[in-house]
């Protein structure tokens, strides 16, 4: 069975890019029993069934695309230097998705606020105050942000 896969496209100053591309999709095992947080409980090791990653994270895979983080503007929510974005090109941003977007010809993430008709960008780290998108500005939403691949 092919799935889809991630194929890296060019490095940017910010971010590198990735694409899904077809090839094979092997799935990962998955138990039906859940991880305990607190204490554990005795636990059956019944496998349910493979995990594909790409049906869990991605519902648009035609118009989703990877890229990875540099920086540390977007650590108060959770989004670190190294991490990498699964970005949604077909989502409309909503009020405070996060989103990727070309700011006057740079690649940002930022959180999407807006404010009677303003569309304001939010850093999540408080060295950056918001940045309010005016006319002037060369602005495009790349996609919103809909899941974070975090080391840990």
């Amino acid at each position: 069975m092919k799935g889809l896969v991630l194929k890296k496209l060019q490095g940017m100053d910010q971010f590198t890019l990735y694409r899904l591309v077809r090839g094979p999709a092997p799935g990962i095992p998955i138990y039906a029993t859940r991880v305990c947080a607190g204490f554990p409980s005795p636990a059956d090791d019944y496998l349910e069934q493979k995990l594909d990653l790409n049906q869990l994270l991605i519902k648009h895979p035609s118009a989703t695309f990877f890229v990875r983080v540099e920086g540390h503007s977007m650590e108060g929510a959770g989004i670190f230097s190294g991490d990498i974005l699964i970005v949604d090109r077909a989502l409309t941003p909503k009020q405070n998705d996060i989103i990727v977007c070309v700011l006057n010809g740079e690649f940002s993430v930022k959180r999407f606020r807006k404010q009677g008709g303003q569309i304001f960008l939010h850093a999540e780290h408080p060295d950056y105050p918001p940045l309010p998108v005016t006319a002037e500005m060369d602005f495009q939403v790349w996609g919103v942000v809909p899941y974070v691949i975090h080391k840990t």
